[in-house]
């Protein structure tokens, strides 16, 4: 079950790990940081779900700044409890209203089986207590995460959440009905 990576895996003693340039590149941004003194209630009220794909740059893609909406991602940019409780608590707490649900091509996700959690099991030793979330048909699955977020008792409002797959190779969003 091991993944091999598409690029090289950097040398570890020749450069810094990654975390490393994380704090780095920390210092260096908060040199200039200026409080803005935003709330954290999000300028648009909207919550965004995606994927998790680092190929997916929602702000760039949207037209979003910081500070515009809730952002909340996940492996297949699935609706699961756990999305649900965000979502709740982004209405409910932090006054947004529109929800936008976003798979894309190329998902990782596509494909993939339950039978990962299985290969975990075996190699671990314990069964995950989460579901893989795997799906076959994209359209399908945004139709699928639109219903669960529209039946939720906990989420208030539900009457603008729409649903889109993002085109990797284009950049472009295609709404699913």
């Amino acid at each position: 079950m091991t993944v091999t990576p598409d690029r090289p895996t950097p040398n570890a003693a020749a450069e810094p790990a990654v975390i490393d340039r994380f704090i780095e590149a920390n210092r260096a941004y908060a040199v200039d940081f200026r409080d803005g003194g935003m709330d954290a209630r999000p300028v648009q009220k909207v919550t965004v779900v995606a994927c998790m794909d680092a190929r997916l740059d929602l702000f760039a893609a949207l037209g979003l700044e910081l500070g515009d909406a809730h952002l909340i991602r996940n492996a297949g940019g699935v609706v699961t409890d756990d999305t649900i409780r965000s979502l709740t608590i982004s209405q409910r707490a932090l006054g947004t209203r529109s929800i936008a649900l976003i798979h894309h091509t190329g998902c990782g996700l596509l494909g993939l089986t339950e039978d990962f959690r299985r290969d975990l099991e075996l190699e671990v030793g314990q069964r995950p207590t989460w579901a893989v979330e795997s799906f076959v048909d994209l359209d399908g699955d945004v139709r699928q995460s639109m219903q669960r977020v529209r039946t939720s008792p906990f989420i208030p409002h539900r009457d603008d959440v729409r649903g889109f797959v993002f085109d990797v190779h284009t950049g472009l969003l295609r709404e699913i009905h």
